[in-house]
């Protein structure tokens, strides 16, 4: 031990010296640093627990002194746990104590990845006992409150209560008073049972907080548990400025105890096993080759408002702001990807700075834009793309007094859209008339987002006063409802699904953490229905939800990550799907319509992903094995959105009309419902084969057999028998 601990300070002093010349192995000095570290804070840890011969204690000059940190015990009587974490360290070490040898058995090495300023220990009134949780630690850092949960594996995890694991505790009612102690009484708290069938029924949870919505709620966020550590179900939402979980949870040897921190992964098999899951659980972002990419991008705008969605696509081509003065705007035809020329670009010259812009999703040659000057420019673009810089636009619609925020296209009706300004309104505008039809009211602050209904007669809208409001703006210029929308005023957005029956909102919490808040589209005074928080980031969730397959793929500008869930009518909402990262941040994702999709390689959604100098694909890709067939189940009949189904004038007085739809079944495939159902092959032969019961006499045959097959046929003739001799003559030379 006394010639470990010299050597480790000789190393430690030897590296201090020489530092300036490993300017090139800064990692490998950072990981041997780490490793002396370790074994030095597991030496100081056993000498401070006397856990061996005091007279090693002589040897604590030799440490080196900035590995004396505070070491916070927390120790629990019921299992005989013991949970040490350093002030300032990055692990929480778990031990099982005993009172033999070796009184010390390491039982899991937690890392975070945030220091820890203090940990405490959750009642165990508060435990999962049905989950086989037997402590619970709350890790305080610098920004959050980090839990950490230890589980016992249990076969019958989840279904029954494990007696063996939970002795009867320490109850919550004092013993005596003070008074009755200081005059020498002796009491022992009572004990209670942990049994969740002994246990008093506890109050109900408050009427405001719908049990969907708790459960949501207190689940938290799969990335909000250190690495090496199971999720936890504390009542406590977990910050989720801590990292995601390791895929390789770091642990150490004497697991006999049992207890180990189960990984992420195994929590979200089991809840895959216990709860609802996906048909797109798996879904695969894929980046298309390099050859449909536009490349050589320059000049983009880094700065658009939160409100505008970065860029815009449609079927033909592509419209990206660029930072140059003039608020000019470059389209780019799908058609001919490649790299761009070096030189300018023929652009559209706005005149002012570009805020807000869009597509008109029935005339692909069509595209609005907001400026700050508070107008709307309408412009078109020629058939084959731009072959000179446009100056003029063909319609400008005046009405607000200050500057946009965003604009929207009807989505069943042509020439029909809406805006919402710094003047706290909404105005629809008729394009073919060139006029404000329709003025509505009713907000107290930004207005962050807007979203027609399916069926093109309702309007909703996001606003910074905290309310999310829907309007009939055919019938009237005030709300027709209204309900408390997320807490936060960092942004946010809102899209209709299920059908219209619901409003799904991204927005920010009072605690600036990223959520989704879905709402039932007929009672939004009741508040939102279920919620799930999605980690701390600046950036708004932009929502893509596609009404085929009810999967919403969210992502924020400046993004690396893709969240993808499917939402559904009924607990539990949410169903979290995979996930796609890109190779680096994005400035926006823009989807294409559902014919773009090639539906013999399962694509359920194509998008095209901007990022500082490219446009690249992306198809998302539902992994099917019988992929010679049209997967019918995923590709109802979609609607025919690049078709206007009345005109604007005619929606303005009363009318209604719907999408028609067609089939996305290319001709002479098969539906995957009427595929020829197959014969199972049997893999194995069946137990019979080798339960049968057989005589010596077979048996014995068996093995001559296969002893005869190994060395052949004895009659055969050798190899050298075969030879041929040579003849007299040759002898003689």
């Amino acid at each position: 031990m006394k010639g470990t601990l010299v050597y480790l300070d000789f190393f430690d002093q030897q590296v201090r010296k020489s530092k300036h010349k490993f300017s090139a192995k800064v990692e490998i000095y950072s990981r041997l640093r780490l490793l002396v570290d370790s074994c030095i804070d597991a030496c100081k840890l056993l000498m401070e627990r006397s856990c061996f011969d005091h007279n090693l204690m002589q040897f604590s000059h030799l440490l080196p002194s900035f590995v004396f940190r505070t070491l916070m015990p927390l120790y629990d009587q019921d299992s005989g746990l013991l949970v040490v974490a350093g002030m300032g360290d990055t692990v929480v070490d778990c031990y099982e104590v005993s009172s033999t040898a070796p009184f010390l058995s390491q039982v899991s090495h937690c890392l975070t990845d945030t220091s820890t300023r203090g940990v405490a220990m959750v009642p165990k009134m508060s435990l999962d006992v049905m989950a086989c949780e037997v402590i619970r630690v709350l890790q305080l850092t610098d920004s959050c409150i980090v839990p950490i949960s230890y589980q016992v594996p249990r076969k019958h995890s989840g279904q029954e209560f494990h007696e063996d694991l939970y002795p009867d505790t320490a109850g919550a009612t004092p013993a005596m008073s003070a008074e009755e102690w200081w005059q020498g009484e002796n009491k022992q708290v009572e004990k209670v049972s942990l049994n969740p069938d002994k246990r008093p029924k506890t109050k109900p949870p408050p009427a405001n907080i719908t049990p969907a919505k708790k459960e949501l709620i207190t689940r938290g966020s799969k990335e909000d548990a250190p690495r090496g550590c199971s999720l936890s179900s504390s009542p406590l939402s977990t910050p989720s400025s801590s990292a995601a979980p390791s895929r390789s949870p770091s642990s150490t040897s004497g697991l006999s105890s049992g207890f180990l921190p189960s990984p992420s992964q195994s929590t979200k098999a089991i809840h895959g096993l216990l709860g609802p899951t996906s048909k797109f659980r798996h879904i695969q972002g894929t980046v298309m080759h390099r050859d449909t990419h536009i490349t050589n991008l320059r000049s983009l705008n880094l700065t658009t408002p939160g409100e505008c969605d970065g860029f815009c696509v449609n079927r033909q081509r592509t419209a990206v702001p660029l930072a140059i003065s003039g608020g000019q705007i470059a389209i780019f035809e799908r058609s001919q990807p490649g790299k761009l020329p070096d030189g300018a670009l023929n652009t559209i010259q706005n005149s002012v700075n570009a805020v807000d812009f869009c597509w008109d999703p029935f005339d692909t040659h069509r595209l609005a834009v907001a400026g700050d000057d508070a107008k709307i420019r309408v412009w078109r673009v020629p058939e084959g793309g731009l072959k000179e810089i446009l100056t003029e636009p063909e319609l400008i619609l005046q009405g607000h007094t200050e500057k946009i925020y965003s604009i929207r296209f009807h989505p069943l009706a042509s020439g029909l859209l809406v805006s919402s300004s710094y003047d706290f309104t909404v105005r629809l505008w008729n394009l073919d008339s060139g006029e404000e039809v329709k003025l509505l009211t009713g907000h107290q602050d930004q207005i962050f987002g807007m979203a027609w209904s399916p069926d093109g007669k309702l309007l909703a809208t996001v606003c910074k006063d905290g309310k999310v409001r829907i309007y009939d703006p055919r019938k009237s210029s005030a709300p027709l409802q209204e309900g408390p929308g997320p807490e936060g005023h960092r942004g946010a957005r809102v899209v209709w699904v299920c059908e219209g029956k619901y409003l799904l909102v991204s927005g920010f919490d009072s605690r600036s953490e990223r959520g989704l808040y879905l709402y039932p589209a007929d009672s939004l005074a009741s508040g939102a229905t279920a919620s799930t928080h999605l980690g701390v980031s600046p950036s708004t969730l932009i929502p893509y939800y596609d009404p085929d397959t009810s999967v919403v793929i969210l992502t924020g500008k400046g993004d690396n990550r893709v969240l993808i869930y499917e939402v559904v009518a009924e607990d539990p909402y949410f169903l979290d799907c995979s996930s796609f990262s890109s190779a680096e941040p994005h400035k926006g994702l823009a989807f294409l319509p559902k014919t773009e999709c090639n539906v013999r390689d399962v694509e359920i959604a194509v998008a095209l992903m901007l990022t500082r100098s490219t446009i690249e694909p992306v198809a998302f890709r539902v992994p099917r094995v019988k992929k010679e067939f049209f997967q019918d189940d995923l590709y109802p009949d979609t609607s025919v959105c690049w078709e206007p189904a009345l005109t604007a004038s005619a929606w303005l007085s009363g009318s209604n009309g719907q999408h028609k739809k067609m089939s996305l079944k290319p001709k002479g495939m098969t539906p995957v419902s009427e595929a020829p159902k197959e014969a199972p092959v049997r893999k194995y032969l069946p137990s019979s084969v080798y339960l049968e019961e057989k005589t010596d006499e077979q048996k014995k045959e068996e093995l001559l057999s296969a002893m005869a097959a190994k060395l052949g046929n004895m009659d055969d003739p050798l190899p050298q028998d075969s030879f041929e001799g040579v003849d007299e003559d040759e002898w003689d030379d």
